[in-house]
């Protein structure tokens, strides 16, 4: 038996009693193959080409027309020496740091204080640019999560889970929920492709985590033809992504309390699909009602991973909304993106990264 064939044993996919076999095709039953998730590959791409005409087309010029400007900059002065001491000492050296710098370049610690400064801020992305990102996201997840309410509302498995199992892994594969699993997994591609190129969020690892342990749930589960189960855990994902991407784009566009408003709003689903229904959904009646193989321990560990950042990010937007509502705390995104203030304020606000 060869490497290839001990990869695809039956055993490590499918529950006890069931074989490849079980699932061979017909001219009117279609069952997920694995070399039909090679079309992610292009389909990333082509998300990426669809995003860049969107942000220049279409989401740039709304913002303008909406107010969203980028604030103007100082920039720091073309010099050799502080560029190399910038990219061997990092974007806020520490003091005795400054003071090295100072005494070599022959320049008041001041003024070294105040380049690094004006460097930092030209490093941080523009106001539009991140209006831009949020835009597409919002689009996306828009779009993906109300796609997936057209297609599941009428399933009947959607109402009663137990349904997910019945004949279980004797389930053809529905067209349509096999273009939306393969537009979900380009989607993540995608956003791991452009990872270097995006804004760097605050939870920049969490969401690393988040992007591998999505995209490996995606590929086994499609190869398992776990595809009801899979579904439903992505539409309970986008429930609430949408959202957020709204909030942020509102903030961008200083609408400060209809920004609070989706915001609560976005609180509220986040917790209930991620801390309620998502467990519901997959340590329930996944793990109770299903009999355990190897496929579905490693699915669940994945499962699990997702869980805990489901917990952080909770903890996360609860600490934010109560440090608002007792202390007037400043209202700030907790998953939001890595921002500094323009200007002077520059050094201060890198400090609290």
């Amino acid at each position: 038996m060869g490497l290839s064939e001990k990869l695809w044993h039956h055993q490590y996919w499918l529950p006890p009693g069931a074989t490849w076999e079980d699932m061979r095709e017909s001219a009117d039953t279609h069952y997920p193959k694995p070399q039909d998730l090679w079309l992610c590959i292009p389909g990333a791409l082509l998300l990426i080409v669809v995003r860049c005409v969107f942000e220049r087309t279409i989401a740039l010029p709304l913002g303008r027309r909406l107010g969203v400007r980028d604030k103007q900059r100082p920039k720091a002065q073309p010099s050799a020496t502080l560029e190399g001491f910038y990219k061997l000492l990092g974007r806020i050296p520490k003091e005795e740091d400054l003071i090295s710098v100072a005494k070599q370049s022959g320049l008041p610690v001041r003024a070294v204080q105040t380049w690094f400064r004006h460097r930092r801020a030209q490093d941080h992305p523009r106001l539009t640019k991140r209006f831009c990102e949020a835009s597409w996201r919002f689009t996306f997840y828009f779009t993906s999560f109300f796609s997936g309410v057209a297609l599941l509302y009428d399933k009947p498995w959607v109402w009663d889970h137990t349904v997910c199992w019945l004949k279980y892994p004797q389930q053809p594969l529905l067209p349509t929920l096999g273009w939306f699993y393969l537009l979900e997994l380009s989607f993540y591609w995608s956003l791991v492709i452009t990872l270097p190129f995006d804004v760097k969020r605050k939870d920049f690892k969490e969401q690393i985590i988040h992007h591998i342990a999505t995209i490996t749930l995606i590929f086994v589960s499609y190869c398992a033809n776990l595809i009801r189960l899979g579904v439903m855990i992505m539409l309970v994902h986008d429930a609430s992504d949408y959202l957020l991407e709204l909030a942020k784009v509102l903030h961008y566009m200083k609408w400060k309390r209809v920004c609070e408003a989706v915001f609560i709003v976005f609180a509220v689903v986040f917790i209930s699909s991620r801390l309620v229904i998502f467990p519901l959904i997959t340590y329930y009646y996944y793990m109770t009602k299903f009999e355990m193989f190897f496929l579905s321990c490693l699915i669940n560990a994945f499962l699990m991973v997702l869980q805990l950042l489901h917990i952080f990010w909770s903890y996360l937007i609860l600490r934010m909304i109560f440090g608002v509502i007792l202390y007037g705390a400043k209202k700030k995104d907790a998953r939001s993106d890595t921002e500094e203030s323009d200007g002077s304020e520059a050094e201060d606000a890198a400090k609290n990264e």
